[in-house]
């Protein structure tokens, strides 16, 4: 999955091979790149706002909270600087074991990353939630903007929910940015301050690159991001999918996928009253992944039940849930 390269001007005496064959440019004079760590908690917007800023969806969005499971980094390359953000899973309190793999892994992001960018909610006031964030960043050396989202959504005493962030803010010595991920709405103000915070350095990844994640993995995600959006109660949380078969041909690609589930009764509901829930979740997975790779697919479904799969750590790996290093 790539999109047209944004960098002009590419000098081909200065092409070295780097990434798995493929050919990356060396950087200009003064050219900046970082990687920058997209925290907060959940259901802020960070994902929408990292495929906001890249330009193209590469990570999935639904209003069910800890939509984000894995590391998933969205790479944003202009003609001054190449940023590499990574979306982390909502930091919350962990109730199983995937809970705290996921935990875990947006805890190491804080300390791997070259920037943070920490996401607050901003048609709500500063609560408990965000100051434990908060407390997590104070002790990495990491410098931390804090992005307030949301503000096309800000009730109409958004003064004193931006003061409350300001205060946090004012607190730790961070510099603070408002925006929506939604609307696009201030996201240049953001990314030049990014920038700022940044320091010269090489293209880590082929200009034209958007993810470092195969499309295996997107391909799941989006069915996963469907079964979020038409379920809900206890089964979007317990849901996991197996990209079991991909075969390109000419003309079509050919997809093959197993849901993976915890119960019977969660095997009933996606699949639905005559297989009703599970054609509709399919077909609008499969819209979504004809964007991806431009062609044609054909999508089969398939739902097993693993009991209690997020509380195993076996299960976890066999499905790619691993605290990452």
């Amino acid at each position: 999955m790539q999109v047209e390269s944004q960098v002009s001007n590419i000098d081909n005496n200065n092409i070295f091979t780097d990434f798995g064959g493929v050919m990356i440019p060396q950087a200009p004079a003064g050219f900046k790149s970082g990687f920058i760590g997209i925290i907060g908690r959940t259901n802020v917007g960070k994902s929408t706002l990292m495929n906001e800023l890249i330009g193209q969806k590469i990570s999935i969005t639904s209003p069910v909270s800890q939509t984000t499971r894995n590391r998933l980094k969205g790479i944003l390359t202009t003609e001054t600087a190449q940023l590499i953000f990574v979306d982390t899973p909502g930091i919350h309190k962990p109730h199983h074991q995937l809970g705290e793999v996921l935990v875990k892994n947006a805890k190491i992001a804080i300390d791997s990353v070259d920037v943070i960018l920490f996401v607050v909610d901003g048609t709500v006031a500063c609560g408990p939630g965000d100051r434990y964030v908060a407390e997590l960043l104070i002790h990495s050396q990491t410098p931390v903007i804090l992005g307030i989202n949301k503000i096309d959504e800000q009730p109409e005493d958004f003064h004193r929910i931006d003061e409350s962030y300001i205060q946090l803010a004012n607190t730790y010595n961070w510099q603070s940015v408002k925006f929506s991920a939604k609307t696009g709405a201030e996201l240049s103000q953001l990314q030049e301050i990014l920038i700022n915070h940044l320091e010269p350095g090489p293209f880590y990844y082929p200009p034209d690159l958007v993810t470092d994640q195969p499309e295996r993995f997107i391909m799941g995600e989006l069915i996963r991001e469907q079964i979020l959006l038409s379920t809900r109660q206890e089964v979007p949380h317990s849901v996991a999918i197996a990209i079991d078969l991909v075969e390109e041909t000419p003309k079509i690609t050919r997809i093959l996928a197993t849901i993976h589930v915890e119960r019977d009764s969660q095997k009933g509901i996606l699949i639905g009253k005559g297989g009703a829930m599970l054609k509709a979740v399919g077909s609008a997975a499969r819209e979504q992944i004809q964007k991806l790779i431009a062609g044609k697919v054909y999508l089969e479904l398939f739902v097993k039940v693993q009991p209690k799969w997020r509380h195993s750590r076996v299960r976890l790996a066999e499905l790619g849930y691993r605290v990452e290093e």
